[in-house]
């Protein structure tokens, strides 16, 4: 009864706006408070219900955000001119990664990212250099963003994959160190490494991470989703196989 009552008076003070109704008196107030308090106490587990629900509710909302995000920057996600491609450039899916060159994660993931590309031939792959990691990872990118200019698809691959392996911090140095290993014309990458366009590929990438709250590497993006961090090849795959059946990262 003492419920019903309760509930009886929190209706009427959700329609008093429409109804007109006089106010509540303090009397009222502090019963009805009473009412209240006396049922939280006695059934707590409305709390955690209530707690679930609303971080049920804001998880939906951010996710609905990020969906919008991505399709709002699609073209900046997939078709940028300052990405590499590899893979398959012209396959029906496509796996976006923001790394760093000094991100240990990045480095753990480099094997799986290899092993999706030789397993699936349907996969496309887009390296988005996105250096938090200090200094050395900025001059790293620019490196690595002029290299692109003389080493396209399954070459750059190869360039990523040796630069992204090298033990211990990655800068300058060591990026100039792989682009002569691999027989790069060297007058003509510091000449591309002054390149404008490297700065703007850069600060694109960082715009982009920031629309998709990305603040930290490996972060992938697979159709209309956002996954965050190195979460394995048997994760990756499986949400790669949903994009290829019904074009998202969960069917």
């Amino acid at each position: 009864m003492k419920l019903r009552y309760a509930l009886g008076l929190g209706l009427a003070v959700a329609l008093a706006p429409v109804a007109h109704a006089d106010p509540l008196t303090a009397s009222q107030k502090q019963e009805l408070g009473g009412f209240i308090r006396e049922y939280l106490v006695s059934h707590p587990e409305v709390l955690r219900e209530a707690i679930e629900a609303l971080d049920k509710r804001d998880k939906e909302t951010a996710a609905q955000k990020l969906q919008q995000a991505v399709v709002q920057d699609a073209p900046a996600i997939y078709n940028s001119k300052f990405q590499a491609d590899v893979g398959n450039p012209k396959g029906s899916t496509t796996l976006v990664e923001f790394f760093d060159y000094n991100c240990h994660f990045c480095k753990g993931a480099l094997p799986d990212i290899a092993r999706l590309m030789k397993e699936d031939p349907n996969l496309h792959v887009v390296l988005k250099d996105f250096p938090v990691l200090g200094p050395g990872s900025v001059e790293a990118a620019r490196v690595a963003s002029a290299a692109r200019n003389q080493l396209p698809g399954d070459r750059f691959w190869d360039f990523h994959y040796k630069l992204l392996g090298l033990h211990g911090p990655v800068g300058k140095a060591e990026a100039l160190g792989v682009a002569k290993e691999m027989g790069l014309d060297m007058d003509k990458l510091q000449k591309d490494m002054a390149s404008a366009d490297i700065e703007t590929g850069l600060k694109q990438t960082m715009k982009v991470a920031d629309d998709l709250q990305i603040n930290g590497t490996p972060t992938f993006v697979l159709g209309d989703s956002v996954v965050v961090g190195a979460v394995g090849y048997d994760e990756l795959k499986a949400k790669i196989e949903d994009v290829h059946k019904c074009g998202h990262a969960t069917c």
